[in-house]
């Protein structure tokens, strides 16, 4: 697939483009122009002028049809020099055609590494088809710094011309994901076309950083277990989820449509996070409606502790180092939340919204 050119680009590929257009179509007007002269000052037959004229042109230099006049003579003579001029502007268009393009490809892969090298916190999307490329978008969408990674030069060239960071590589080889900073990263999304990849990638990534969060695409039912296996933290169906979504729709449209607006945070208005409670954190011990009170217009959906899940918590329920809490409200509101769930920081220094 491709896509038009970008705009800061279209400028210079239009003049790139008439330039070429110029240089080919010189030659055959020459051509046109030289059989006209001699057919005019000498009065030559068509094919003797075409003849003529196209070995002047061309320097071939098998000699005179007919005996030329004085004027013939001065004709030929203009008619080569243009004719060089010519050539050797063709032979400039199409060097510059092939040194700039091959400089400007180095400069933006260059210019890119550099780029990828300073991204910190990123999410890494391996495979940019369908799913990827929704995926992308939807990080994009929510303010965070994406890197493709895809084996194919079409997407990758269809991921840059979008705006992203992408690696060209092979998301399976350690070396790939590599450059595209997992080391740093704060998530991994595989999303490639068949569940054996998929599974590769995870085990690589786990290799490269355990701790890292991975979402992991499933074709088939079956290797679902095999990429929890693998280290995936999460295991999707597309095919699945889609069905699921389809009935929610049906049944419930309004429901469905009001939680993806919570988790978009569409109109600036309400989100959806998850926070996890460090030990020794301002709200590590504390009870639901302590920590409403200080943080009054968030609303705690559920919390995980271990395998259980508690939805909704009573107000008297404690939370505690290690919890896992879903919460409602606004960024600035979530923000305060988290900064009180961090370690380190000094519960006098969470003031109370009023």
């Amino acid at each position: 697939m491709s896509e038009p050119t970008p705009p800061l680009h279209r400028p210079r590929a239009q003049s790139l483009r008439l330039r070429l257009m110029l240089s080919f179509l010189t030659f055959p007007a020459l051509v046109d122009v030289g059989t006209l002269g001699y057919m005019l000052i000498e009065g030559w037959s068509f094919p003797d002028a075409l003849f003529m004229s196209a070995t002047t042109i061309t320097t071939v230099g098998f000699g005179e049809v007919n005996p030329l006049s004085e004027a013939g003579r001065l004709f030929t003579i203009a008619l080569l020099l243009v004719g060089l001029a010519a050539l050797w502007y063709a032979l400039s268009v199409l060097v510059g055609v092939v040194v700039e393009g091959e400089l400007k490809a180095r400069w933006e892969a260059r210019r890119m590494e550099r780029q990828m090298d300073q991204v910190r916190d990123h999410q890494i999307v391996c495979g940019f088809g369908r799913v990827g490329r929704e995926t992308a978008e939807t990080f994009r969408a929510l303010g965070l710094q994406v890197i493709v990674v895809d084996r194919d030069p079409a997407a990758v060239s269809l991921a840059t011309s979008q705006r992203f960071l992408a690696v060209e590589g092979d998301a399976t080889e350690d070396a790939t994901l590599t450059r595209a900073g997992v080391e740093r990263a704060s998530g991994l999304v595989t999303a490639l076309g068949t569940d054996a990849d998929n599974v590769f990638v995870t085990l690589s990534t786990q290799a490269i950083n355990p701790s890292l969060p991975i979402v992991a695409r499933a074709n088939e039912t079956g290797a679902i277990p095999k990429l929890r296996r693998a280290g995936a933290s999460q295991v999707v169906s597309p095919y699945d989820m889609a069905g699921r979504q389809m009935a929610r729709l049906s049944l419930r449209p309004d429901t469905v449509n009001f939680v993806e607006d919570l988790f978009r945070g569409a109109g600036g208005g309400l989100l959806v996070e998850d926070i996890r409670i460090e030990q020794g954190s301002p709200f590590d011990g504390l009870t639901v409606q302590q920590v409403h009170e200080y943080v009054p217009r968030t609303l705690l959906l559920a919390i995980r502790r271990a395998d259980r899940t508690i939805a909704p918590p009573s107000p008297d329920f404690q939370l505690s180092g290690g919890d896992l809490v879903a919460a409602v409200g606004a960024e600035s509101d979530l923000q305060l939340l988290e900064g009180g769930s961090q370690q380190g920081v000094p519960l006098l220094s969470i003031t109370p919204i009023d």
